[in-house]
């Protein structure tokens, strides 16, 4: 049987959004629920996009959490590796995007369940059978979670997947900065491929740059591939034989959340079809231009999930430009 499966690893959440935009958190009159966390929101990309996706993490046993249990299930996501918690609840995340153009964020995690996933608790058999093991950094700041993090990156390895790490800096949840970069930058050389933001290569970095010999400081010898995001304008890429960039598309952008998550989904669900990908640049440029399309469709409608796009949007798109 191929080994086809697209595994992801870590918090999923409720975003509140407030029902008017460009007002701060305090002077939002009334919040909508919206399904959220960057490691579900891949694997709900991948499996949109006709992939084989399963989503591994918990959830609280409560409300919240059997209804994003049952998003992952409605949106074709093995939820083999999910579990329930009866003493924390899921975490809540209030998110608005201010008159300024800054996000602005307010988490309810203390604890909350994602982060008291245990070693232990790892459901090994979804892990075993992942041809490409996804995670972020949000799952590193608090044990119990962060060694079974580290547990399943081992297990994934071990067994032969792809390791894909997009850090999906959060700094509000962090204890300091310092912090965040020391463990982000912790499991860097561990991974086979790489997503940061260009927001997140310069708060690695230090530097206001997203030019190469910046994102090459980053660089390790055992990457297959480092991308770098930058919003509208497209992405860069960076691989051992050969780099490049491509242009991003226009379109009337109303909400960027899941951009990146979309981007991320479609080119795993592209790589695991055909690993040549990583060697060949005219198939990455396509597999790239592809996931640039599912990231800007992503931005025109409001919300990460039920934004997400499946193929026919993404082709109709690419036929666009």
């Amino acid at each position: 049987m191929a080994k086809d499966l697209i595994a992801s690893f870590g918090e999923m959440l409720i975003d509140f959004v407030p029902t008017v935009s460009g007002v701060s958190l305090a002077e939002a009159p009334g919040f909508i629920k919206a399904p959220g966390g960057a490691p579900a929101n891949v694997a709900i990309a991948v499996a949109r996009l006709g992939g084989r996706a399963a989503f591994v993490g918990k959830l609280g046993d409560d409300e919240f959490g059997r209804m994003l249990a049952g998003i992952l299930r409605d949106n074709g996501v093995d939820d083999g590796g999910v579990l329930f918690d009866t003493g924390a609840r899921t975490a809540l995340a209030f998110v608005t995007l201010r008159a300024d153009g800054e996000r602005e964020f307010m988490f309810y995690r203390n604890p909350s369940a994602d982060m008291l996933l245990t070693e232990a608790e790892l459901n090994l058999d979804v892990i075993n059978s992942a041809a490409v093991f996804h995670y972020g950094s949000i799952s590193l700041i608090t044990e119990p979670c962060r060694s079974a993090h580290l547990k399943a990156m081992e297990v994934a390895r071990q067994a032969g997947a792809l390791l894909s790490y997009d850090p999906n800096l959060r700094l509000p949840l962090w204890p300091s900065p310092e912090s965040a970069r020391e463990q982000i930058m912790g499991i860097w050389d561990q991974a086979d491929i790489i997503k940061v933001s260009d927001v997140e290569l310069e708060f690695l970095t230090g530097q206001e740059s997203v030019e190469d010999d910046v994102v090459l400081t980053l660089w390790r010898p055992e990457f297959k591939l480092l991308l770098v995001t930058l919003g509208e304008k497209g992405c860069k890429y960076y691989t051992k034989d050969f780099r490049g960039s491509l242009d991003g598309f226009a379109v009337n952008t109303v909400d960027t959340t899941g951009a990146g998550d979309a981007f991320v989904g479609a080119m795993l669900r592209k790589i695991v079809d055909d690993q040549t990908v990583l060697q060949e640049e005219e198939k990455l440029r396509e597999v790239l231009r592809f996931a640039n399309a599912c990231g800007a469709i992503t931005t025109t409608k409001k919300g990460a999930i039920p934004a997400l796009p499946n193929e026919a949007e993404a082709v109709e798109l690419l036929k666009r430009d």
